[in-house]
């Protein structure tokens, strides 16, 4: 680390995985063969989707905006860390450190409130089921959706402008890309005000939409608990269980990222959870929810079988 205040610095030093340089083109080829898999994947649930007029529906509206997400999300990271593995240690402009850590926050965010949006879809679906289609318009969707990208885009710029006015002393990250923690480690003095900062957009970005699954959820619950027929809480919970198992995923390693002190932080265990969060969680949504859901599947099938007949 360069000592003293680098607040002129122009570049930064990407460090990723250089401590296990013997495995980099492994993990070049396993990383490269995920990122094509889960482009492939999420592009044909969005194309499935957009292609079946039987999955016009809130739910699928909602899921489609998922995937499209999850490739820019992905797309932020992966390039990055295939460019590490490739050269080793990567020098990156300050202004190109500042826009990566920005659009990772904003997919990142947006990722957030988008599957609170869903779980308050299926709120109505299950809760009020009469009123389902006169709550859950497409206007409503849309404004919830509109609202995920704002509040991305909130939390991204105030983060990196907070982050990248701050002095720093040091070049060298840590890390496959600029990370908000590693960062952390680069600026003058105490950091305190900066992990407080963290924590506080850490509440707003992940806590607060991850209550409001929650209470969706012990609504939903209750609701069918409360059915008359075996038959109808099965089918209320296939619904359900998809998205349920996205959120775990999601909020389970993206929480023990953001929700903690500084003074836990590793920088193996760091990287180890960025790439959960940000390789494996996007390459399953697809499969969870496709595998999982019967009408998925249906349309699916029905594509296939078209193709088919083309060829």
């Amino acid at each position: 680390m360069i000592l003293g205040n680098l607040s002129g610095l122009s570049e930064f030093r990407l460090l990723g995985f250089s401590g296990i340089s013997n495995l980099h083109p492994l993990l070049f080829v396993v990383l490269l063969s995920l990122y094509i898999l889960t482009l492939m994947a999420n592009t044909v649930i969005a194309f499935i989707i957009k292609s079946d007029n039987s999955l016009h529906t809130p739910m699928y509206f909602f899921l489609t905006q998922l995937s499209c997400l999850d490739i820019c999300y992905l797309s932020v990271i992966i390039p990055a860390i295939l460019e590490n593995l490739m050269v080793g240690t990567v020098s990156i402009s300050k202004t190109r450190c500042a826009m990566q850590m920005f659009f990772f926050l904003f997919f990142g965010v947006a990722e957030c409130f988008l599957l609170a949006a869903m779980s308050l879809d299926r709120y109505f679906a299950i809760c009020y089921p009469l009123h389902y289609t006169i709550i859950m318009s497409s206007r409503l969707c849309r404004s919830l959706v509109a609202g995920s990208y704002i509040c991305g885009t909130a939390v991204g710029l105030v983060h990196t402008l907070i982050t990248f006015s701050s002095p720093l002393c040091g070049s060298a990250i840590d890390h496959f890309f600029c990370e908000i923690q590693p960062l952390l480690d680069l600026l003058c003095g105490s950091t305190f005000p900066s992990e407080i900062q963290v924590i506080v957009v850490a509440v707003f970005a992940i806590l607060s939409p991850f209550l409001l699954i929650i209470y969706s959820y012990i609504r939903i619950i209750s609701t069918i608990l409360h059915m008359a027929s075996a038959e109808s809480q099965e089918k209320a919970f296939s619904t359900c269980s998809s998205h349920l198992l996205v959120v775990t995923l999601f909020y389970g390693t993206a929480g023990s990222m953001y929700l903690r002190p500084k003074y836990s932080y590793c920088a193996a265990v760091d990287k180890f959870l960025s790439l959960s969060y940000s390789v494996v969680t996007p390459l399953l949504n697809p499969i969870i929810y496709s595998l999982r859901n019967k009408e998925v599947k249906r349309a699916l099938k029905k594509k296939w079988r078209k193709s088919k007949l083309v060829w």
